[in-house]
């Protein structure tokens, strides 16, 4: 008598379906953690950039992240949503938002970003 080795045509199915689900959200939420590194990118850039202004107000501020946002293509948030305050040391830029990613019908993944970069 023969024993048989290997997984069954069933077997795989269970192996297979969770993997395509983690494979399918991976490729949904994709998209919007591109857009984040974009976002964050261009407040690293600004923040560089007006480091060395004394004359920095939080309209400046806003103005030239606006225009950082326009030449990046960040879609994710306006420039008007981004939190700029001033403190000891300087001031700081705070995006904060949600964004979500649907999966199957009602179903959709929910994701939260906040990011805040210093100007010193």
């Amino acid at each position: 008598m023969r024993r048989q080795r290997g997984v069954t045509m069933i077997g795989w199915i269970f192996l297979l379906v969770p993997v395509a689900i983690v494979l399918y959200g991976a490729i949904r939420v994709t998209p919007e953690y591109l857009g984040y590194y974009k976002l964050v990118s261009a407040m690293k850039e600004t923040a560089s950039q007006l480091k060395s202004d004394e004359t920095l107000d939080a309209k400046a501020i806003t103005r030239a992240l606006e225009r950082r946002f326009d030449t990046g293509y960040v879609e994710a948030v306006n420039a008007e949503d981004v939190i700029v305050t001033k403190n000891d040391s300087g001031w700081s830029m705070t995006a904060e938002y949600e964004e979500t990613a649907p999966l199957f019908g009602n179903l959709g993944l929910l994701m939260s970003f906040k990011k805040t970069v210093a100007i010193e």
